[in-house]
């Protein structure tokens, strides 16, 4: 099968990662008798710098010309420092989900037995835990109109939903959780606001055409307690914009680390994997990032070429880092192999070239020896 990719290595550590990525998604090409080919675009601060603008028209293009989009991550802290600036990197991503109608992001939460000392739940809570978040994109306060006085003193963000809006991502929902446990939880502020009172009839509205379903709602204040609390409740998690921003990044402790965290943004026409991790560019050019959450997302990349057997020899490769453990420094910062050397052992894993009962201690580092 031949497929087109598009890569957007982005800022920061974003480029490291997504090296990794290509390296697997390599290795499966190679193996099972694919023909991956890719185009590299510019977004966010690197793109700023290049060209002025923080999403070339150029990057558009070859976004919509392929089959699927592999992003790294976006933000410099040069534009983060500075309130001020007119242009910023993280447009980019906006203006991208907006030009490609990327409206729903996809953000599978599970935990990892090997990494439960690294989460600050203890180990009742992290049993069993296994959800999806479903966060509408393009629509919200993000995108909503924002003024600011002419005195600098008083400013304000517009929050807008329309009924369409709200049907198509929670259609989406609806499905993933038949092919799932069957229970969706919409979270929402529906008691203050209105965009949220509309969020909760809509989703009612649609249950009926779900009867295997079972739907419960919580005020999002309540559900950020509860992903603490009693996460393995969840199964699919349905939400706006705003809300599934922050509550699938405080998510991302159940599984010890921010960089082993997913996603995928699927729209009409295409869809973009990205880990959900920022740029950190206090590592970048270390080779000291994880990489897992951009080869993770490559595998959900697989899943949506209909690659299942290739996604989830990705996953298994995954899960053999982890235990053996072949992990980044967010992960053991003593013990720990540099960001190329964990790309390089994916691969050989994915190629059939990593035995089961490799020895940590033949692993050269920036290297994947195996013997």
């Amino acid at each position: 099968m031949k497929k087109q990719i598009a890569v957007i290595p982005g800022d920061g550590i974003g480029p490291e990662v997504t090296a990794q990525s290509v390296k697997v998604l390599d290795a499966v090409a190679a193996r099972f008798g694919h023909e991956f080919s890719y185009t590299y675009c510019l977004m966010g601060a690197a793109a700023i710098d290049e060209t002025g603008s923080p999403l070339p028209l150029e990057t558009i293009d070859a976004c919509l010309d392929a089959d699927a989009i592999l992003f790294g991550a976006i933000g410099h802290p040069k534009y983060d420092n500075d309130p001020s600036a007119k242009v910023r990197p993280e447009q980019g991503l906006l203006q991208l989900r907006k030009a490609l109608q990327l409206f729903t992001n996809i953000r599978p939460v599970s935990a990892y037995a090997a990494l439960r000392h690294l989460s600050p739940l203890k180990d009742k809570q992290l049993e069993g835990v296994d959800f999806v978040v479903y966060r509408e994109l393009t629509g919200g306060i993000y995108f909503g109109e924002k003024t600011l006085s002419a005195d600098g003193t008083e400013a304000s963000d517009g929050c807008v939903y329309t009924r369409a809006e709200v049907e198509r991502i929670a259609h989406l929902a609806f499905a993933a959780a038949r092919q799932r446990r069957g229970k969706l939880t919409l979270v929402d502020k529906a008691n203050v606001l209105e965009t949220s009172r509309l969020w909760r009839r809509v989703v009612q509205e649609l249950a009926t055409q779900y009867p295997d379903v079972a739907v419960d709602f919580l005020f999002v204040d309540n559900a950020a307690m509860q992903l603490i609390l009693n996460p393995a409740q969840f199964d699919v998690l349905l939400t706006e914009n705003l809300f599934g921003d922050i509550l699938s990044d405080e998510a991302s402790v159940i599984a010890g680390s921010l960089g082993m965290l997913p996603s995928a943004s699927v729209g009409k026409r295409t869809a973009l994997f990205e880990p959900i991790h920022g740029s950190y560019p206090q590592a970048a050019g270390k080779d000291i990032a994880n990489p897992l959450g951009s080869v993770l997302s490559a595998a959900m990349l697989l899943d949506h070429f209909g690659m299942t057997e290739e996604a989830a020899l990705v996953r298994t490769a995954v899960d053999w880092s982890v235990n053996a453990p072949f992990v980044s420094k967010d992960i053991d910062p003593v013990n720990f192999y540099f960001t190329s050397t964990i790309g390089d052992l994916l691969a050989d894993y994915v190629s059939g070239r990593a035995a089961e009962d490799t020895n940590p201690a033949n692993v050269g580092l920036r290297k994947s020896t195996l013997i």
